[in-house]
């Protein structure tokens, strides 16, 4: 769901969540009275938006942009013309002001955790160690399918430690990440009546939690209902999950132009781009790209 930021000094602009209402005069202006305002609003493109399709003007220079996108995005200028009539001569003198606004179309970011959790094993080159690994992942993949999240980029390095007292011991150390975007989140976020970026985090939140479960599961057995202990085994309290955002193609976070929202995916400006889930936005090489929201250079 796209949302929209705005910056701006001293301006009026009015947040319905989905579609930016702004008027065309400073604070201080519009506690005065104005006599005979013209208005002319121009859009990023450069052209006058009297008529656009997907514009609503007023009579008193408000601006509504509705179904906002990212190429949307930009500057929005209004030229105020009025006049000020003096009380002693009714002499009419005609004033020009104009006001810029920034807009720009955001996401709330995407969560994901990456997970660290280790398990014994009897040696680094256990044949069963890569098939214990993608027995795993299925079962992990099987307990957060409802869900529709999935885990990604998961991977295994084994290690061998002395600890004191002790002989040579070896240790899977298994990552991987949580991820909501499985086959089918699209037509999940189609069904709910709310944000789609809320409902992900939701559902990624609980996968983290049914994970961390599974795992706290396997420490109580393995301490009470098993008396012989597996050859590859969970080592208690090693389960970990880490909290990462993303954003979606076209957006990336950038806390020194958007402090206001430096958790925010913002729409990438004009000669940048993100091809990717990256939480940032890279500069084209070759600036060649002139639009909001690029996802190639």
């Amino acid at each position: 769901q796209l949302v929209w930021n705005l910056v701006y000094q001293d301006r009026f602009a009015t947040c319905n969540k989905w579609d930016p209402f702004l008027v065309c005069m400073d604070l201080a202006r519009s506690q005065e009275e104005v006599i005979d305002p013209k208005y002319l609003w121009i859009g990023p493109d450069g052209r006058n938006l009297e008529g656009q399709m997907y514009v609503n003007l007023t009579e008193t220079g408000k601006l509504m942009v509705m179904g906002f996108k990212e190429s949307m995005s930009g500057a929005y200028t209004c030229t105020l013309s009025h006049k000020i009539i003096e009380t002693m001569t009714q002499e009419e003198r005609e004033v020009v002001e104009a006001y810029k606004f920034m807009v720009y179309a955001y996401r709330e970011a995407d969560h994901a955790y990456q997970v660290f959790v280790r398990y014994t094993t009897k040696e680094c080159e256990l044949p069963a160690n890569s098939r214990f690994f993608e027995e795993l992942k299925k079962i992990i993949n099987n307990i957060i399918s409802d869900l529709t999240c999935h885990i990604i980029e998961s991977s295994y390095k084994c290690h061998s430690f002395k600890r004191p007292k002790q002989g040579l011991g070896h240790e899977l150390f298994v990552s991987f990440q949580v991820n909501p975007f499985a086959p089918g989140w699209v037509e999940v976020c189609h069904q709910v009546p709310y944000d789609c970026e809320d409902a992900t985090n939701t559902r990624v939140q609980e996968a983290k939690d049914r994970i961390g479960e599974f795992f706290n599961k396997q420490a109580y057995v393995l301490k009470h209902e098993f008396q012989t202990v597996p050859t590859i085994h969970y080592v208690d309290n090693s389960f970990s999950a880490t909290h990462i955002d993303s954003c979606r193609p076209g957006f990336g976070k950038n806390d020194l132009t958007h402090k206001n929202c430096a958790s925010c995916c913002v729409v990438c400006d004009p000669g940048t781009y993100s091809p990717n889930n990256d939480v940032t936005c890279q500069i084209c090489t070759r600036p060649r790209v002139k639009k909001y929201g690029a996802r190639s250079c």
